[in-house]
């Protein structure tokens, strides 16, 4: 049986060590008949092991493994196989460029052409380069090479490697925005999109010497501000038709797997969790998920979680949440429960415009935390949006959760400093915020905002004004019923706090609503068992709600 890898990106090491391999061969097809091509994926759904297949497949350099296609349905192509090892390749990767500072980045982009340099020794040694080329090849090869030099580095390598080869060059690029997203979070984003613009520009625009130039990452940064001036340059994002199939698995392939690891009883429950991404026709599974989750299988673990959320990138969920008003959370509140947003999305993009909410929805589904429902108007961009599967949604709930937490933590002590100050317009201000933030109401039961009242009032037993130690109390017995809520000192001295809810069916009855509430603790004597405890310090509130909103009444002259 084959080994199963969740992390190997290597094309050779797949096929050398007996990986099981989904073929995507036929991407290399595609691939020979671009001059200029960017493909926009999620991040891990195989761009960096097709972009290594490219390389193992063009590279004049491996030719001794071009058994590596034997049997794959690549080989089977006979005017395909014309191209095989028959170009000098710069095969760079970018997904590591992330160090947080612009000097540092630039460091790291010399280290990445000192690689390619050095992947052609034959080059320092060369009759067909003057001194003057060697020299520069030196200054990339030791890092000397000035920032400027390296800008022009793409379009010099290729002159040095054609003038040696007498073959143009191919230049494959993967993951090309992630400098870019490290820029914009860092805070030094204009510097590096100059610095990337100016390297394309030299390496594919005015490159004399260039075969064909395949870009992948995730997002397609707008043609003006990276790609000025390049003609026949095409872009496949995850709304095109073409090459639909060729990143993440279609619903054959992750069949296929799972005959293979004899997993046919998973299918379905792959389906749920890692299915539901819409690349221009094709359905597609997330295949580092699938990948993850079969192999967690196949050692015992029969649990369906969210890989994904582990990996990185995922911030992006947890901003959004940070930043959203009241519309955009009530949206990601519709999207979790299953429904769709229709918008509009924007088909280029830079880093700097993440933050505006027009765009919010186009990077999210760019970034794979949305798929397309629905395309209303593909002509306008204009398509219904939804949470593809459980494990997005997951990344959505605990993400929204978690922010929650630590929202309502810093309000906890003000609401319960307000409810024993007896300030009721205070206490109601605190918690409307808290319920515009709250991921859902569910179905405006008594039930659900007893727990979630209950919840806040938890302030783990501190109070700000006396040192006193609290306890909650819930449906406890009481006079000639059950309260719903208390807060109840260990100090006879300190006032303790009776609370009933009640669910308004109109807005316009809050007010009403919470009276009847008052009326009702008095009504059944709920303050009899604590004045018989010897409090003489009781406040009671009425509170009712209605969705996202309440109203506090406060028993008077008690």
């Amino acid at each position: 049986m084959k080994k199963l890898s969740t992390s190997i990106e290597n094309f050779k090491e797949i096929i050398d060590d007996n990986y099981y391999y989904i073929d995507k061969t036929m991407f290399i097809k595609e691939a020979i008949n671009e001059k200029f091509a960017l493909y926009t994926r999620p991040r891990r759904f195989g761009k960096t092991l097709n972009m290594s297949m490219l390389y193992y497949f063009f590279s004049i350099k491996e030719k001794d493994n071009a058994y590596l296609f034997d049997g794959l349905k690549i080989s089977k192509d006979k005017q395909a196989i014309k191209h095989q090892n028959q170009y000098p390749v710069i095969f760079i990767t970018l997904k590591d460029m992330n160090r947080g500072s612009y000097d540092l980045q630039i460091s790291k982009f010399g280290d990445i052409i000192k690689d390619v340099v050095l992947q052609y020794p034959e080059l320092k040694d060369s009759d067909f380069l003057d001194e003057s080329e060697k020299i520069k090849l030196n200054s990339y090869r030791f890092e000397k090479a000035s920032e400027g030099e390296l800008m022009d580095s793409l379009k010099n390598l290729s002159t040095y490697l054609y003038k040696h080869y007498h073959k143009k060059v191919v230049i494959l690029i993967d993951e090309y925005d992630v400098p870019l997203s490290d820029a914009y979070s860092s805070g030094y984003y204009d510097k590096m999109s100059k610095f990337i613009a100016g390297t394309f520009s030299a390496g594919l625009k005015t490159n004399n010497y260039l075969e064909r130039g395949i870009f992948t990452g995730c997002l397609r940064i707008s043609k003006e501000s990276i790609f000025t001036g390049l003609n026949n340059f095409n872009v496949y994002s995850i709304t095109e038709i073409r090459s639909s199939d060729k990143f993440g698995f279609t619903f054959n392939e992750v069949q296929d797997l799972c005959n293979y690891y004899k997993l046919d009883d998973k299918i379905n429950t792959i389906k749920e969790w890692y299915d539901g991404y819409l690349f221009g026709n094709t359905e597609i599974y997330n295949p580092w998920s699938v990948l993850k989750y079969i192999d967690q299988t196949l050692q015992g673990i029969d649990e369906p979680i969210s890989f994904w959320a582990n990996t990185s990138g995922n911030s992006i969920v947890k901003e959004y949440i940070d930043k959203a008003d009241n519309q955009l959370h009530d949206e990601f509140q519709l999207l979790i429960q299953g429904d769709y947003l229709e918008k509009k999305v924007a088909p280029e993009l830079t880093y700097r415009e993440m933050d505006r909410i027009s765009n919010i929805y186009s990077f999210l589904l760019f970034t794979g935390y949305l798929k397309i429902h629905q395309i209303i108007d593909r002509s306008q961009n204009i398509y219904e949006l939804e949470i593809p599967n459980k494990e997005i949604k997951d990344i959505y709930m605990t993400t929204f959760n978690e922010w929650f937490n630590d929202y309502t933590v810093a309000r906890k002590p003000l609401l319960m400093e307000a409810l024993l100050q007896q300030d009721e317009k205070k206490a109601q201000s605190i918690l409307i915020q808290i319920l515009n933030k709250t991921i859902s109401y569910h179905d405006e039961v008594e039930a659900f905002y007893h727990g979630f009242l209950g919840g806040l009032l938890v302030t783990n037993g501190y109070n700000i004004q006396s040192n006193d130690e609290y306890k909650i109390q819930s449906n406890k017995e009481s006079g000639d019923g059950r309260f719903d809520l208390s807060v109840v000192p260990e100090d006879l001295n300190n006032p303790c706090i009776i609370i009933e809810c009640k669910i308004s069916k109109e807005r316009r009855k809050l007010k009403s609503d919470s009276q009847d509430a008052i009326n009702q603790v008095i009504e059944k004597k709920y303050m009899d068992s604590f004045i018989a405890e010897g409090y003489d310090l009781i406040y009671v509130y009425g509170i009712a709600f209605y969705k996202k909103t309440c109203f506090i009444t406060r028993l008077q002259n008690q």
